[in-house]
């Protein structure tokens, strides 16, 4: 739904540069010793959980996300897309790995909220999306029949671990970030535009 220039630029830019200036670091060094760190975490909560990488990096991650809201937008897309399930009386609900902190920032700036029935962070349930955890919990909370619900996302390994719990309808958003060509997926439905679907 937002563009992930935001999130590519923060964490592949602002935060090595942080670092490297904190610690008194080149450049480089802060990026080896920050992307080494990322990638012990991705796929799990703390991935995302921006007080563990406040610990973590000894960095007030929070202020430094504050001080880049400018780049939080909206894919030019998203708002179409949501009022078109609206009209089609379509139950929506914003699934998602933010932790809640980022998420309030991100839809306090867009302000896209009024658009969903539910906002469910990966926080609430104890597991990220990654997890099958995650979709057994999100199923018993909210009632949903996984064979008609359809999941919309950038993240391949997401969408395959919702295949596997069953969700029958899985589109991939190959066009996640402005500053990036579209990556289509070879195991999924990929869309550029949720106007594609809409049509």
């Amino acid at each position: 739904l937002l563009d992930k220039y935001f999130d590519d630029y923060f964490w592949e830019t602002l935060v090595p540069q942080e670092f490297a200036r904190q610690q008194g670091l080149s450049l480089d060094a802060a990026k080896s010793q920050v992307y080494a760190r990322y990638e012990r975490e991705l796929g799990t909560l703390n991935w995302t959980d921006i007080d563990f990488w406040s610990r973590e990096l000894d960095l007030d991650i929070p202020a430094l996300k504050v001080s880049i809201r400018h780049l939080i937008e909206v894919h030019p897309d998203t708002e179409d897309f949501l009022k078109f399930l609206r009209q089609n009386k379509k139950r929506v609900t914003l699934v998602t790995n933010a932790h809640w902190k980022t998420l309030d920032l991100k839809m306090n700036h867009v302000g896209l909220l009024g658009y969903f029935d539910e906002v469910i962070s990966s926080f609430d349930l104890g597991a990220p999306k990654e997890e099958l955890r995650f979709w057994e919990i999100l199923e018993n909370r909210l009632g949903f029949d996984p064979a008609r619900t359809l999941l919309a996302d950038d993240n391949a390994a997401v969408l395959a671990t919702a295949r596997k719990y069953g969700l029958g309808h899985l589109i991939f958003k190959a066009k996640s970030s402005s500053q990036l060509p579209p990556e289509p997926h070879p195991d999924f439905i990929a869309v550029e535009s949720f106007h594609e679907l809409m049509e």
